[in-house]
């Protein structure tokens, strides 16, 4: 086995590795959610979400787990083998469609961009 076999079998794991967790995270997300396990809730207050909420929150935690794993699996292939033009180009906007995903998926889920904090001294002055 030479270097590109072995750097393509890893991308091959890692892409399996992706689906997997999206999947699992699906099914696991159900029970959870109809369970009732509460998370935080941030502006909404300390009340219990429905369970449509929380399996939505639950199953979008999943996919950007999986989306990154694949973002991964992308980035091996494409340094391991000879990098071209072509090929880095596909890598960039494959990346770039991911990463609005991940992007979209963490506003819906937060709802806050990934680069905002949340305020804890507003937070804590809010449940005082």
């Amino acid at each position: 086995m030479d270097f590109k076999q072995i750097i393509e079998t890893a991308g091959q794991y890692m892409d399996f590795a992706g689906v997997a967790i999206m999947v699992i995270g699906a099914v696991v997300s159900i029970p959870l959610a109809v369970r009732g396990r509460n998370f935080p809730q941030g502006r909404e207050g300390p009340e219990r979400q429905s369970v449509y909420r929380q399996y939505r929150q639950l199953l979008g935690r999943s996919i950007l787990l999986g989306l990154e794993l694949l973002v991964a699996a992308d980035i091996i292939r494409t340094v391991a083998v000879t990098p071209t033009f072509t090929s880095v180009g596909v890598l960039a906007v494959i990346v770039l469609i991911r990463t609005f995903l991940s992007f979209s998926l963490e506003l819906e889920i937060t709802g806050r961009w990934p680069w905002q904090k949340e305020d804890r001294a507003s937070t804590a002055a809010s449940s005082a």
